[in-house]
């Protein structure tokens, strides 16, 4: 007789009416899984719910979005929006004179086609970079300035909103983290004058307000300088708001430094490499990637902290907001003028945190 071969039969899985149903599984076990869990449920879903009925109810079913008459603003029950379509050139461009305007517009779309170019890491090439952002600098310096190619000249205390913002948080950023990385790598150096010096520049201007900060620069700095000589104000608060952030950088990066095992410095020193190869080939690469949340946290505050030239006189965003709010005719609209510049400000700084996100990756792939 020939054997016919059993094969052994899978039973049916017993069944499971949750199993269908998985939002009701997560349901029960992270928001109803006990008396007080659900009672707190309940009561922030109800603030949640008429929170969201309110912004709803205010910012759009009542809210006036287009008027020229502030009367009718005044008269709805909502906001009004209308407020930031009859500002918003002020707002957005502070003092710089209205007819030009439109050189604001093209220096903004220049810099960030360049910044979003400069952050592709298809064209992270030198040759490619460099002349790119000569060339956008260039273009930049042209339209803010003027005074060629029958450009109106416009001096730098006529600059301001939002592509003033831009200007002084690039050259924060630009300036500020080069020498966050020579502080943080002088603070571990085996030489004590590199270590001490970092360390007295860091403690002393770490330890100070950045109000103290721009104040020298605009009014103590210039007393320094010998006579007939002056440095642009815009560029001395630049400078000042750079070494500021690459202070409080530099102990973000020194704190990546110390995470890197010894290993690394005993595997480089086994093949013969000098310090500055070592640091550049294989430890600060590794410490950048290890801090870069903390970096991109103070890249964020240090676009925040732009806000601080209303100290001096410069109209950033925020300042040329709170110029243009002393308009009697619309005064009383200012929460929801100050709502737009809060706006502005979340869209970068969260462009930002999704780039960081982007970036940590690119780095678990081993794309960078």
């Amino acid at each position: 007789m020939t054997s016919v071969s059993q094969h052994p039969v899978a039973k049916p899985a017993a069944y499971n009416p949750d199993a269908k149903i998985p939002a009701l599984v997560w349901l029960k076990s992270n928001l109803f899984s006990s008396v007080w869990q659900s009672l707190l449920t309940v009561i922030v879903a109800a603030v949640l719910i008429r929170f969201c009925w309110f912004v709803l109810d205010w910012g759009v079913i009542n809210a006036v979005f287009y008027t020229a008459d502030p009367d009718t603003c005044r008269a709805a029950t909502g906001a009004c929006w209308a407020v930031i379509v009859e500002k918003h050139r002020p707002m957005l461009f502070g003092l710089y004179p209205y007819a030009e305007h439109w050189r604001l517009v093209l220096m903004m779309v220049i810099y960030l086609v360049t910044i979003v170019v400069s952050l592709s890491p298809r064209f992270w090439n030198l040759r490619l970079l460099v002349p790119l952002w000569i060339v956008a600098t260039s273009a930049i310096g042209v339209l803010m300035f003027g005074g060629v190619f029958g450009l109106r000249y416009v001096p730098t205390s006529e600059w301001g909103g939002l592509p003033l913002t831009m200007l002084l948080f690039t050259g924060t950023v630009l300036i500020g983290m080069p020498i966050a990385v020579l502080l943080a790598l002088g603070r571990r150096a085996p030489l004590p004058v590199a270590r001490s010096v970092s360390v007295v520049f860091i403690e002393a201007l770490r330890g100070v307000p950045l109000i103290t900060i721009l104040f020298v620069a605009v009014n103590v700095f210039p007393l320094f300088l010998p006579a007939g000589v002056e440095v642009n104000k815009l560029l001395r608060i630049t400078i000042g708001i750079a070494i500021f952030f690459a202070c409080y950088q530099a102990e973000v990066i020194r704190g990546g430094l110390q995470a890197i095992p010894r290993g690394q410095y005993e595997a480089a020193a086994s093949i013969s490499l000098s310090y500055w190869q070592t640091t550049r080939r294989i430890i600060l690469p590794q410490a950048l990637r290890i801090c870069l949340p903390a970096i991109t946290n103070h890249i964020i505050a240090a676009m925040k902290n732009t806000s601080f030239v209303i100290i001096i006189g410069l109209f950033d965003i925020l300042t040329a907001t709170t110029a243009v709010m002393q308009d009697p005719l619309w005064r009383s609209f200012y929460i929801e003028a100050y709502l737009f510049v809060a706006l502005v400000y979340l869209f970068f700084g969260y462009a930002l945190s999704l780039y960081a996100r982007q970036v940590e990756k690119w780095i678990a792939s081993g794309r960078i």
